[in-house]
């Protein structure tokens, strides 16, 4: 059963890495925004590509996003930083019971 453990152990890892370069990504969005990036840009295009499809969702579900304060990126980092905390923590220790 180690074998299946350390495998679980990999996966989380790279769950893990997958999420803080997604945030990281997030994070660069979110301060492009205060500033009037060219819309032509490759990189702003890759980080608009990548991001809207899970922005666009938390803004329609938020009573207050006509106020010109786009919190939506504070609630999908919220929520990623919960999922690496929950998800990975689990994962690792199941993996570890299993050894």
């Amino acid at each position: 059963m180690f074998v299946l453990g350390n495998f679980i152990i990999a996966v989380a890892k790279i769950i893990h890495v997958v999420l803080t370069i997604y945030m990281w990504i997030i994070i660069a969005r979110a301060i492009l925004s205060w500033v009037n990036p060219d819309p032509y840009n490759q990189i702003v295009q890759f980080l608009y590509r990548v991001t809207e499809p899970v922005l666009a969702p938390v803004r329609r579900w938020l009573p207050f996003g006509r106020m010109g304060i786009d919190v939506s990126p504070i609630i999908v980092i919220l929520a990623i930083y919960f999922v690496d905390e929950f998800l990975i923590k689990s994962m690792i220790e199941l993996a570890v019971n299993l050894k």
